[in-house]
């Protein structure tokens, strides 16, 4: 069975009877003078070049839908996704061109440079997605590895969490919070309500994380009845696994102090 891109759309909750699909032509610039996109256009240069679209309405639609799914063109018939835009509306009508606040949404934002569908209509630049819906995946790409910022640098809020748990492009994330124990942060961000926690003995940092990601409590009575979904993480100080206990505890004891998460956040003890 071959999956199409219908399942994509579905997948993102997309209804394709509300959504334009678009594989932009590499051309450096038009008959008419205008400036066009090529290999090597940055992502603000292609939004530019997108938003500008022809009055003729024979070339555009007179009302476009809402949702922009954008294609770069890969070698012929192949489209691979270059993002999924919200268009806000026009702003700027001459009578030979017309202008849409276009921005970039979290749409299908994992398979951005990685989903390759089949373009069937070669001579086509934009179609309806459902036409593009029967379309099949030629490939999904395994994605680009991300950097791992630094235990200072680190903020995970609860669905980047679940990524980092899951995704194989994390995978430098979990080797880093694999190695060490330390004190973290979980910080309520719906009133600002502090937790602090610590991973010490045999439990590293990705242990207690990855508990928080599997139940939204870890274990910690403190945290059973609220929604994990406005958790933001946090680290405070990491330690290497041979550090004494003491040192660890009494490092938790100060930041709970520091931080008031006692009488004013989510510590009970």
């Amino acid at each position: 069975m071959t999956l199409t891109f219908a399942a994509i759309l579905a997948s993102a909750g997309l209804d394709p009877a509300e959504a334009l699909v678009i594989r932009h032509a590499y051309v450096r610039e038009h008959e008419d003078g205008t400036v066009g996109i090529h290999g090597d256009s940055s992502d603000a240069e292609i939004l530019a070049y997108t938003s500008v679209q022809s009055a003729n309405t024979r070339t555009f639609p007179a009302a476009p839908p809402r949702i922009w799914i954008v294609f770069r063109p890969e070698g012929g018939d192949r489209a691979r996704l270059w993002s999924v835009l919200v268009n806000h509306g026009e702003t700027d009508h001459d009578g030979l061109r017309r202008t849409f606040h276009l921005e970039h949404s979290e749409l299908m934002a994992d398979l951005r440079n990685r989903l390759v569908i089949q373009w069937r209509s070669p001579r086509t630049w934009r179609i309806n997605a459902t036409t593009a819906a029967a379309y099949p995946v030629m490939e999904i790409a395994d994605s680009e590895p991300v950097r791992f910022p630094g235990f200072d640098a680190l903020t995970l809020d609860y669905p980047q969490l679940q990524a980092v748990i899951r995704e194989h492009r994390y995978a430098a994330w979990r080797t880093a919070l694999s190695s060490v124990i330390g004190i973290y942060l979980i910080t309520d961000t719906r009133d600002g309500r502090h937790y602090v926690g610590k991973a010490d003995g045999a439990e590293t940092i990705w242990q207690r994380w990855a508990a928080y990601a599997t139940n939204g409590h870890g274990g910690n009575v403190e945290l059973r009845n609220l929604d994990p979904s406005s958790y933001r993480l946090s680290v405070l100080r990491v330690f290497d696994p041979a550090t004494p206990t003491r040192e660890i505890d009494a490092a938790e004891s100060h930041f709970k102090h520091a931080l008031d998460s006692r009488r004013h956040g989510l510590n009970r003890n």
